[in-house]
């Protein structure tokens, strides 16, 4: 007879996860604004742990916010025309900006998430709209992800804790070699 697979349990991370896309949620419901690119930005900041929601949500901001920044004269150029080149040219410029700018910075992780703004604005949003929403997605992704890593902070997995100190003993021992480098470096006694 075949074992029963067990199954998984749900999770401090889960439930942090379910906590911060209903916070973003209901704020945006506040404000009449629609959530969706904070609830991923949420999902994306909270991550496996801190640390992984740190990388994961910086990526997605970084990315988001390169590729918005991007996109935003590509498409002006596309829309104004002045060689009349087909748009799948100006969708490989665009591209070709967004992976060379996140190689020029090392931020390899942003290409993806910078990418989807490239072609969601170049696909469908309209002409007249495009500056707001790709301003409007930068922001939305950076409040889910600020909501998703204070949470984290505030409900730390045992997991996060031994990082946190571990972060925190290594600091101490960078500023504590820093100082000895500092007086080292005002010693006078060789004169």
């Amino acid at each position: 007879m075949k074992k029963r697979k067990k199954l998984p349990k749900v999770g401090g991370r889960t439930i942090k996860t379910i906590l911060a896309v209903s916070l973003v949620s209901v704020l945006y419901g506040f404000i009449n604004r629609n959530a969706a690119f904070a609830c991923i930005g949420a999902v994306f900041g909270m991550g496996s742990g801190m640390k992984a929601g740190l990388k994961n949500g910086g990526n997605r901001f970084i990315g988001t916010l390169i590729g918005g920044m991007l996109t935003i004269p590509v498409y002006w150029v596309y829309i104004h025309n002045p060689i009349f080149l087909p748009l799948g040219v100006y969708l490989a410029v665009g591209l070709l900006l967004l992976i060379y700018t996140c190689q020029l910075f090392e931020l390899y992780g942003g290409v993806q998430p910078g990418a989807v703004v490239l072609f969601v604005v170049i696909y469908s949003v309209s002409k007249d709209n495009y500056i707001n929403y790709v301003i409007s997605r930068i922001i939305d992704t950076g409040v889910g992800i600020l909501v998703s890593l204070a949470i984290s902070r505030i409900w730390l997995s045992p997991e996060d804790k031994q990082w946190l100190l571990e972060k925190k003993q290594g600091a101490k021992k960078d500023k504590e070699e820093m100082e000895v480098d500092v007086l080292e470096s005002f010693d006078i006694t060789d004169q």
